[in-house]
């Protein structure tokens, strides 16, 4: 396992594969969509999901988890059985109002543009954001009636980076009122690998293609950019190569990093 990058000398993050990445922020940890499963088929509503690597660690790897940043907790490319049981472990989970339901203990739901404080080590707060986001191309009601809810993430601080993270978000029109408020974002966190299904939405994305990453860190005005879920699933049909060649081309390969 590679060892954390540092971005903005505040950042660092860990891919552990698929959405799943650790983070520093402010002195607390924060873990995104927590996948530790073994390869194999695992069914989800309409779709079955073929994982194809194992992940880059396991949950005794990841030290202290102060919150989970979980974009959705329906489908188990980004929450899975292990991951299930590690929620029990972290103080916090923050995720969609209808996951923060259906999860309990210590989840709680945040609706767009819903904010939570939460006490740094040493003092201060850093402020987490929930900010819309659509998984699947098109309207969001028709969209989750098919896909589900998902939520999107903007940390703030005094002091500190503003971090974007993207969660299994497909649309850029959302991004445009998340850019009025928080933009120029220092780190996003953009989950890729533009997957498709042949059943739903006529085997259009349903998270951001690689041309889409590209289109969005410039409506973010992204300082850098640091990929995720875009390999170890069968389904992500766009990986590194495809975001290097998009980000290239659209004259913005100095703003990828890879954790």
């Amino acid at each position: 396992m590679s060892s954390p990058a540092p971005f903005a000398d505040q950042v660092s993050i860990r891919h552990f594969g698929g959405p799943t990445a650790l983070f520093e922020y402010g002195g607390l940890q924060f873990l995104t969509d927590p996948t530790f499963d073994a390869p194999g088929e695992y069914p989800a509503p309409e779709v079955m999901l073929t994982k194809t690597a194992p992940a880059a660690g396991s949950p005794a790897d990841l030290g202290r988890v102060d919150a989970v940043l979980l974009s959705h907790d329906e489908h188990p490319d980004n929450l899975d059985d292990s991951g299930r049981a590690l929620l029990a472990e972290v103080p916090l989970t923050l995720t969609t109002p209808g996951g923060g339901r259906r999860l309990g203990g210590t989840a709680r739901g945040l609706r767009d543009w819903e904010s939570v404080e939460l006490d740094r080590p040493g003092g201060g707060t850093i402020t987490v954001t929930g900010v819309p986001a659509i998984h699947g191309p098109g309207d969001r009601a028709e969209i989750e009636a098919i896909s589900g809810e998902v939520v999107g993430f903007v940390l703030t601080g005094e002091g500190l980076p503003t971090v974007y993270v993207s969660g299994d978000n497909a649309s850029l029109d959302v991004l445009e009122p998340i850019a009025e408020q928080f933009a120029p974002i220092d780190t996003a966190i953009l989950f890729a690998g533009a997957p498709r299904f042949p059943e739903i939405f006529e085997g259009r994305p349903i998270v951001l293609d690689s041309a889409q990453a590209a289109e969005a860190t410039r409506i973010l005005r992204a300082r850098h950019v640091v990929p995720v879920h875009f390999e170890g699933w069968a389904h992500f049909t766009e990986g590194r190569d495809d975001l290097v060649e998009a980000f290239t081309a659209a004259g913005l390969s100095d703003r990828l990093q890879w954790a």
